[in-house]
């Protein structure tokens, strides 16, 4: 997490008061909505604010990045990265952590990344690669700007590139991918009132996120997917509001449905794409070349995705047991998964 500048004279956002805390970022945003719901299951006050012209650049400044979200806290600092945000607001909300303790942690925080950094190239795709989606999308991103407006349209595409969905196939194959994890979860929300059992983790945050931000408002991916997952569509407008701090989570290593399947879909998917980006910033490479449905697809080299997953090493060697450990890497064994590991 950045650790955050002190306020100082020339700061023209005010501090929030005493136990509350402001988000800023942008309602279409993926992670701003991710934040959002986690605040929401937390039972925080807060209150959102859109990041703007008049205040991106004290926030910027502060936070250390151009992203959103951005979380302006009582103590006046402004964070960024919402996994370790969350990390820190499941120690200030006792009882109702979206990263449950021990091994099942781990299996949340496995899933999660794969959501936060295999997913959201759906989500760039399924918005940027329809141009109908463009005037509603850009606009509202540049604030009714109509040339900004085109340039971030224009910037959608080349992200689009640089995140390996611009063949016809790679386009078809991301679409039928979220459909299997829509499949999936349609049947899971028929048993549980969450993803991984009776109360919610940062799953359900990123999950939730990408259907407010994105496909249950884009206007080409709510299309193809709103009449089919009645139940799915439901539970996200149903599930935006506070939990009340009951339920429990289906036990590790079996956990829920959801997560086996999701876990299958991490073998054949985003495993090779962490290793290979693993290799690509080792060797100071730009990008990297692997097999994806198929055809050899080209994906920028990403740093942060490396850094999301020694997240996930760093929380078994530094959260578990050493019995909690050594059964963690027997399941990563089981499940075709310890090269992930690295």
């Amino acid at each position: 997490m950045f650790i955050p500048k002190k306020s100082d004279e020339k700061n023209q956002i005010e501090q929030p008061e005493a136990g509350k805390y402001t988000l800023y970022g942008w309602k279409r945003s993926y992670f701003t909505r991710k934040l959002e719901a986690a605040l929401k299951f937390y039972g925080a006050s807060y209150e959102f604010r859109r990041k703007s012209q008049e205040n991106g650049r004290e926030i910027q400044t502060r936070a250390g990045t151009h992203q959103v979200p951005v979380l302006h806290t009582p103590e006046n600092w402004m964070i960024a990265d919402t996994t370790p945000i969350m990390m820190m607001l499941d120690k200030r909300f006792p009882g109702k952590y979206m990263f449950p303790e021990g091994d099942l942690g781990v299996l949340v925080h496995l899933i999660e990344d794969y959501f936060d950094e295999w997913i959201a190239r759906t989500a760039v795709h399924w918005r940027w690669n329809y141009e109908e989606n463009h005037e509603l999308l850009s606009l509202d991103a540049a604030h009714g700007n109509v040339e900004y407006a085109q340039q971030i349209a224009s910037w959608g595409v080349r992200v689009c590139r640089a995140t390996g969905v611009s063949s016809e196939i790679q386009k078809k194959e991301v679409e039928n991918e979220y459909k299997r994890i829509l499949n999936a979860a349609e049947s899971q929300l028929q048993e549980t009132k969450y993803l991984l059992g009776n109360r919610p983790t940062a799953v359900d945050c990123i999950f939730l996120a990408g259907l407010q931000a994105h496909f249950n408002y884009d206007p080409a991916p709510k299309k193809a997917i709103h009449s089919d997952y009645p139940q799915t569509i439901k539970w996200c407008e149903m599930r935006a509001e506070q939990w009340d701090g009951t339920g429990e989570l289906a036990a590790f290593p079996e956990s829920t449905p959801f997560a086996q399947f999701i876990l299958k879909e991490i073998a054949s998917t985003y495993l090779p794409f962490v290793i290979e980006n693993q290799v690509a910033l080792a060797n100071k490479q730009k990008a990297f070349v692997i097999e994806m449905y198929g055809e050899q697809v080209s994906y920028l080299a990403r740093p942060y995705v490396e850094q999301s997953r020694q997240m996930i090493v760093q929380r078994i060697q530094n959260d578990l047991t050493h019995d909690e450990r050594k059964r963690i890497h027997q399941w990563f064994n089981e499940i075709a998964l310890a090269d992930i590991l690295g």
